[in-house]
């Protein structure tokens, strides 16, 4: 049903990704991924020619894509990397080889090839713990649907002829799509698809424009015309709304302009607490390309820098030559702040060009992170020698991900140190004082940290890996994900006895994952002794603003107090009461409490 005009307003709720109100009349797009119905056997002679039907529509989309980024705005044309990775998805072995592998092998339709490939691509990443990586699926969807409509001869709705000021409605966008938008006409944007960390939402932010995504319902209420108010700062929508509500929004605008001016003027300088405590905030990143965005927005080096996606984009393993110049790069940019480069976090299922890949009943708990790069010592010694060189031009941090005992670590280091013997011989510079760390993030790890901390430099403690092993609790699945508690005893108990043996052995521990992005758990954070955070890097400000706001004094009391509750929701009602005021005071908006969430029935 929808809304009309002159019916009462309704209000929805989603997600807010690119901050800031706007009211606007609605500019309905056909977006939803084309569904094609069609399946068809093919004859043996028609195979080779589906085959090039296939090639010739992943041609189109490549065409496409680099015509769309040559012809970006400039507010967004340092973000051309997004579509720079949609053109690698093209490349995928899995998408492109798997599809024409299907076509021939099983003598179907190219549309139904593809439609089987994505499944099992999709299937893949379900199975990855990391949840920013995890959504990167929907960078694969948004591509395998252009290759889908060139296939069928359909072309996306034209974002760039839009003529008039609108806020415009879709059921999904893709990065490519908003590349298109004149911020001269479209004044923001909403869906009923999409999430806090899709490119979709980096381009929003990019643009400047308010949007708001995971409405689910909004193309279903409102229809062309309709007037909107669009809150991406709260991640409200108001369809048709009435004197009293514009008034109310344009008064919330002013107010969000005011304080959001005021967090960025304070973005450069450091946080430290109201009793004179530095706590450092660092950035966490996937791609080179955001190194300007840690800048920006004040981020003092980078905490945590994935390396995954150069070895997920890449048709084979990437050289080391490749690894070397990214890396070299990110380096010499943040310099003189650095850069901890996390080793391959991924399972060996994931890595179709490895020998031996594993298809495992539970990747989770499989060969995957240290243990694959262990087990597979030629990879692993590739990207340490590029780790190692880029050294050589800025301050560099090893972390090694997923150890859970103290062999590992040792196995890992001397493999490290005979990687420094192979550079001294070859004469290649490196810094031979790097500091090396390793990732929190399995209980065993946590009960040998005393041991652990004798033998690297510092801890970083993986909240989102931590909390589902910890609790045994798979956060993607749909009937237990409402028990993964970030604010459960165990957990925090668990980061205490981290932080208590770095203290003991004069290591530093630095905490990451999405509890280090949440507002209300900033002041517990700080209480349970963490001077170290590694966050997104768009939300820097605001809890560098936050730290301010803070003593460490009357953190560690509230820290007594939280140590005493026995459940989950006993803790976030404490954290609620206590920096709620703090939180109000400084305008962040309820979405971010969204990432630590649990149950409160």
């Amino acid at each position: 049903m929808k809304s009309g005009e002159g019916s009462a307003p309704r209000i929805l709720k989603g997600i807010p990704v690119s901050s800031g109100v706007v009211i606007g009349k609605a500019h309905v797009v056909e977006t939803s991924q084309l569904k094609i119905v069609y399946q068809y056997l093919l004859d043996e002679k028609h195979v080779e020619m589906e085959v090039e039907r296939f090639m010739d529509a992943l041609h189109t989309t490549g065409e496409q894509l680099k015509k769309l980024k040559d012809s970006m705005p400039e507010p967004i044309k340092s973000h051309g990397f997004i579509i720079d990775t949609h053109l690698m998805i093209l490349q995928d072995s899995m998408l492109r080889e798997g599809t024409v592998e299907k076509i021939r092998k099983e003598q179907i339709n190219a549309e139904w090839a593809l439609k089987k490939s994505l499944r099992e691509i999709r299937r893949l990443f379900e199975e990855i713990d990391d949840p920013y990586i995890r959504g990167r699926i929907d960078d694969v969807e948004d591509v395998a649907d252009r290759i889908m409509r060139n296939l069928a001869g359909q072309e996306a709705p034209p974002l760039g002829d839009i003529t008039q000021r609108v806020i415009v409605v879709a059921h999904k966008l893709s990065p490519a799509d908003t590349s298109e938008m004149d911020v001269t006409k479209v004044m923001g944007f909403i869906t009923d698809m999409g999430g806090r960390t899709s490119h979709t939402a980096i381009m929003a932010q990019a643009l400047k424009i308010p949007a708001v995504v995971g409405l689910e319902t909004a193309t279903q209420f409102v229809e062309d015309g309709d007037l909107l108010i669009v809150d991406g700062t709260a991640g409200e929508v108001v369809i048709n709304p009435d004197d009293s509500d514009i008034i109310r929004f344009q008064e919330r605008q002013v107010l969000y302009q005011e304080k959001e001016s005021l967090i960025a003027k304070s973005s450069q300088a450091p946080a430290i607490t109201k009793d004179g405590y530095r706590i450092t905030v660092r950035a966490n990143i996937e791609f080179l390309e955001e190194v300007g965005t840690v800048k920006e927005y004040g981020g003092e080096g980078i905490g945590l820098y994935r390396t995954e996606f150069l070895y997920l984009k890449s048709r084979g393993l990437p050289s080391e030559e490749e690894l070397f110049l990214d890396y070299k790069e990110a380096v010499e940019q943040v310099a003189p702040d650095p850069v901890a480069i996390r080793t391959l976090d991924l399972g060996g299922e994931k890595l179709t060009s490895v020998p031996g890949s594993l298809n495992e009943a539970n990747p989770a708990l499989g060969l995957r992170g240290i243990r694959l790069c262990l087990k597979e010592r030629d990879m692993f010694r590739t990207q340490l020698r590029a780790i190692l060189r880029a050294s050589a031009f800025g301050k560099v941090r090893i972390i090694f991900p997923m150890i859970s005992g103290v062999q590992e670590l040792m196995d890992a280091k001397a493999f490290l140190k005979s990687i420094m013997g192979e550079l001294d011989e070859e004469g290649l510079g490196y810094d031979p004082y790097l500091e090396v760390g390793i990732m929190i993030e399995v209980p065993s790890a946590v009960t040998m940290a005393e041991v652990l901390a004798e033998h690297v430099d510092f801890f970083s403690i993986g909240t989102n890996d931590l909390i589902q092993y910890a609790l045994a609790i798979d956060r993607v699945n749909e009937h237990v994900a409402y028990m993964y508690q970030p604010f459960h005893p165990a957990i925090l108990r668990m980061i205490r006895t981290v932080v208590e043996a770095g203290d003991q052995c004069g290591g530093r521990v630095s905490l990451c994952g999405e509890m280090a992005s949440d507002p209300l758990c900033t002041g517990l954070l700080l209480g349970l002794g963490i001077t170290e955070l590694s966050i997104n890097a768009r939300t820097i400000p605001v809890i560098k603003e936050l730290i301010r706001s803070i003593s460490i004094e009357e953190a560690r009391k509230d820290l007594h107090e939280v140590m005493k509750l026995p459940t989950a929701r006993q803790v976030r009602e404490y954290l609620l009461e206590r920096m709620n005021p703090i939180i109000e005071k400084l305008g962040i908006n309820e979405s971010f409490l969204n990432t630590t969430q649990v149950p409160m029935g």
